[in-house]
Formats: C-alpha cells, sequence, structure tokens
C-alpha cells in the first residue's frame, strides 16, 4: 500500500499497486465504493496481468483518510488522484473508472491531460442532475445534517443492496454525502462537454440492462467509441467480468 497527501494538512490517499511493463492502468472506484473490491480480479484477468496497475481510494472512501474540512467535489477528487500519478511517477496512464469515478477521469485528464492517454469509463455521470433513481440524487436529497446525523446514511444503507452496502459502509458519511452532492451539481462545463473536447482514446461502456446513454450520437461524432457489455447492469466488472475485461483489453 502507498499513500501521498492530497491536502496542506498533511491528509492521505492511499492506493495499492501490482508492478508490470508498460503504461500504467489507474483504476477508479465511484460513489461509496473502493477501488480493490471493483478491480483487483479484473486486473488479474490474462488479459490485463502483466500490466503496472493502480488501485486508488478516493478521499473519503476506502483506505483514504477523510478529513472534514475537504470539499469532496469532483474537481476535488480529481486533484487527489492527480497527486497520486505525481506521486508514481506516472505520465499518460490509462485510467479505467466507473460510475463516480468515471466522471473523476474525464475531469482529471480535462486539467491534467499529461497524465492521461486513454480512458475507460463504465458508467460514468456525464450531466448534472441525474435522475431521483441514482444513487447520488438519493444521498444528495438529504442535507448534509440529515444524512450524517439524522439517520439519512442508515436508511440509505438499508435501501441499497449488499454489494454496494459492503463498501458504503466503510465511506465517511460527510464524505459520501459531499461527494454525491459534487456529482448531482456536477461540473460547468458539464463532464459531456469536457469528455467530448478530449483528444484521448475514450471508450464508454453500458452494461446491456441499464439505460441506454444519452446523447449516443453526439458521443460518437466526437470519437467515443460506445460499447455495449451484454448481460451486465451497473456493476459491469460484477455482473460481466470477461466483458469488462474485454472492453478494457481491446485496442483503442
Amino acid at each position: 500500500m502507498r499513500h501521498t497527501a492530497f491536502t496542506p494538512a498533511g491528509d492521505l490517499i492511499a492506493w495499492t499497486e501490482a508492478a508490470g511493463e508498460g503504461p500504467a492502468r489507474v483504476y477508479v472506484h465511484g460513489l461509496g465504493a473502493a477501488c480493490a473490491p471493483y478491480h483487483a480480479h479484473v486486473a488479474a484477468d490474462p488479459a490485463l496481468a502483466g500490466r503496472r496497475s493502480l488501485f486508488v481510494d478516493l478521499p473519503g472512501h476506502g483506505l483514504s483518510d477523510r478529513p472534514r474540512g475537504f470539499g469532496y467535489t469532483l474537481e476535488d477528487h480529481a486533484r487527489a488522484l492527480g497527486r497520486v500519478l505525481d506521486a508514481a511517477g506516472i505520465r499518460g496512464a490509462e485510467v479505467v473508472g466507473h460510475s463516480m469515478g468515471g466522471s473523476v477521469a474525464v475531469v482529471l485528464a480535462h486539467h491534467r491531460p499529461e497524465l492521461v492517454s486513454r480512458l475507460v469509463l463504465a458508467e460514468p455521470n456525464l450531466d448534472p442532475d441525474p435522475p431521483a433513481t441514482a444513487g447520488s440524487s438519493g444521498i444528495a436529497r438529504y442535507t448534509e445534517e440529515e444524512f450524517v446525523h439524522g439517520g439519512g446514511m442508515a436508511r440509505t444503507l438499508e435501501r441499497v443492496g449488499p454489494v454496494w452496502r459492503a463498501t458504503m459502509r466503510l465511506a465517511d458519511p460527510t464524505a459520501l454525502h459531499r461527494s454525491a452532492v459534487g456529482l448531482v451539481r456536477g461540473t460547468r462545463p458539464t463532464m459531456r462537454r469536457l469528455l467530448t473536447g478530449l483528444g484521448v482514446p475514450r471508450t464508454l461502456l453500458t452494461g446491456a440492462l441499464s439505460p441506454a446513454p444519452a446523447g449516443r450520437a453526439e458521443l460518437a461524432a466526437a470519437g467515443v467509441r460506445l460499447v455495449t457489455v451484454p448481460g451486465a447492469g451497473h456493476n459491469i466488472m460484477f455482473d460481466n467480468p470477461a466483458g469488462y475485461t474485454a472492453a478494457i483489453a481491446a485496442r483503442p
């Protein structure tokens, strides 16, 4: 396990790393998740093994610190992720981001283009104000006080399924709420605008059991490779790990 500071106070963001050759591949988890449970089994597949691989826990999640004074916006998470790549001596990484992690990866690629050579995004949030059915919207409908101290976290843990609950209960409630609010707020320009403006190879994965992504024609016209993974919902890496691995391993 490795750490580097992401705040002036010295709060630490954590990642685990597997040695390998070639451009580094950096995996980034979604809201209320942690990286290794979602991606270690994928990186170990023979189609992906042998590449230097980093499994990053975003601030407030997993093994990383959870400072109360941190904002946990998408930009904040992207800056922290950039600190990891700087500390690891990485440039030109392939970044694989799931859900919120995909949004963070887009923001990182926009602000620090030297760090990213390719994006693989599994059902990322590309627009602000997602549907009320989205996990981030359900969390963000609470005030921070209600979520952290008024039972909102406990009610959310009861509502989500066992896979998400397993890692969400390890996340800091304040960090989880602020991250959800930041995800619902989005960025200006939007994550979608940032994504279509990037010059690196970009692959957007959608599970066949999930709704089709909005604006497919616009994304395709901007050069984004759209892949539908059969037999999968939002958690593609669990529902169809072979399909997820194949999409990551495919040459851009």
